[in-house]
């Protein structure tokens, strides 16, 4: 009898030193899970950190030292990246103060010597020049805005206003085009649907989708635009009668400098959907396209009905 006492005490004591050890891992291990998550939110933050100390005989002491190490080399990376943002934010300063008074002298130029010119051949090599000056100018504009977003020298600044005025804006720049396409233009928007949203930005958005649809619509053809407000996300819509992308490139169309290989004869480089894309993306939002070959293209633009701040490192 005696013995089988002993043997039961025994085995209470083996069973409650077990479970006070698997206590103790788990305390340690719910410790370190802790200390992790301050750290990372520290770093993350940029904060100081701090209460770092180094017990060896713990978890969380044998992975300290490293961590530290890892929180240096990230302060360091994250250095080096802002000082080269900087540096690249002066560059495309630069280049956009350099360019600008050339391209400009030379439309003044161009210009003086097509309304001096006699011959015809003359004015045909003046037009084509002017033709190439303006490909040349767009395409400079078109790297600067995509680099200034990419880089966050221009920042995204929401403001509660009227998504029909920013819409407005668009379509009047697109007008000229269309009209030389005898497009027809027509616009559905409730007047009184106020959004957060960037105007400026949105508008060249909005301007991307809607030169898009005129570069590859038949003349005669339709172009309709369309707000929707739904629950979470107010839709923009550029509905054309074009002819239509494949399935299998709608994939593509979005990246930088993309264009349809049977399209190449048209003007464009080929960023103007992927500046679309990242405008929406800055502001909370998304941008998607429906189409098939031959039925036209449904350009969409999704953007956030409550305010959005969102950081692009």
């Amino acid at each position: 009898m005696a013995g089988w006492i002993i043997i039961t005490i025994g085995a209470v004591l083996i069973a409650a030193l077990f479970a006070w050890k698997l206590w103790r891992l788990q305390h340690e291990v719910y410790l370190f899970a802790d200390r992790l998550e301050q750290f990372l939110d520290c770093i993350l933050s940029e904060k100081e950190i701090t209460g770092l100390e180094e017990i060896e005989d713990t978890l969380w002491g044998k992975v300290s030292e490293k961590l530290q190490r890892v929180a240096h080399v990230w302060k360091q990376k994250n250095t080096e990246v802002l000082r080269e943002k900087q540096q690249i934010k002066e560059l495309i300063s630069d280049i956009s103060h350099q360019t600008k008074t050339p391209i400009a002298n030379i439309k003044v130029y161009l210009e003086i010597l097509q309304s001096e010119s006699e011959s015809a051949r003359e004015r045909e090599f003046l037009t084509n020049m002017e033709r190439q000056t303006e490909k040349l100018d767009f395409l400079l504009q078109s790297m600067i805005k995509m680099s200034r977003l990419e880089t966050g020298s221009m920042q995204i600044q929401q403001q509660n206003a009227r998504l029909v005025d920013t819409l407005g804006h668009a379509v009047a720049a697109i007008v000229p085009k269309a009209e030389k396409k005898r497009l027809r233009l027509s616009v559905d928007c409730d007047t009184q649907i106020r959004l957060f949203h960037d105007p400026k930005w949105t508008e060249e958005a909005v301007f991307n989708l809607l030169d898009n649809a005129v570069k590859y619509t038949e003349p005669g053809g339709d172009i309709h635009i369309a707000v929707t407000r739904q629950e979470m996300f107010t839709k923009i819509s550029v509905q054309d009668t074009g002819k239509g992308i494949a399935q299998e490139r709608q994939a593509e169309i979005f990246t930088r400098f993309y264009r349809e290989p049977e399209v190449h004869d048209l003007e464009g480089i080929g960023i103007g959907l992927y500046l679309t894309r990242r405008i929406a993306e800055l502001q909370g939002g998304y941008a998607e396209v429906r189409s098939a070959l031959g039925q036209g293209s449904d350009f969409r633009v999704y953007l956030p009905n409550e305010s959005s701040h969102y950081c692009d490192n």
